[in-house]
């Protein structure tokens, strides 16, 4: 499995990639516009990501952003349905606006408020399809 860590912190970056290490190759972005070059190298090169974890609130391009961007790259590529990369968006923002964006604006697939425990974020690793 290819996942893509899209945050700006650097301690929620290093804890998604010691959680997922065993289960994925794991790439790093600090920001949106980094996460959106390296999505779009990633489908150029033929090396998909499957995941995307992805922090809404960041400098440069915010999370919603930069999920709207992949969704328009994908359908550059034709890419579409459940050959879409699944997105879990995680984020400090327990709220019901920015979880409607999410969703139903941007497509994630999913939605985890920080703190990131291990096991939650296994199950819904476990009901999006994955393996670990």
């Amino acid at each position: 499995m290819r996942m893509l860590i899209v945050d700006d912190d650097f301690y929620c970056r290093n804890m998604l990639h010691e959680i997922m290490k065993p289960y994925a190759q794991c790439d790093i972005a600090v920001n949106g516009e980094e996460a959106v070059f390296a999505f779009k190298k990633a489908l150029e090169d033929e090396k998909r990501y499957d995941l995307v974890c992805l922090d809404l609130v960041m400098p440069e391009m915010d999370g919603q952003q930069a999920l709207r961007e992949i969704r328009s790259i994908e359908k550059d590529f034709k890419i579409n349905g459940d050959d879409e990369v699944k997105v879990i968006v995680t984020t400090m923002l327990d709220d019901r606006k920015e979880t409607h964006d999410a969703f139903f604006l941007g497509g994630a697939t999913s939605y985890l408020v920080k703190p990131i425990e291990e096991d939650k974020l296994l199950k819904e690793m476990k009901n999006l399809g994955f393996s670990v």
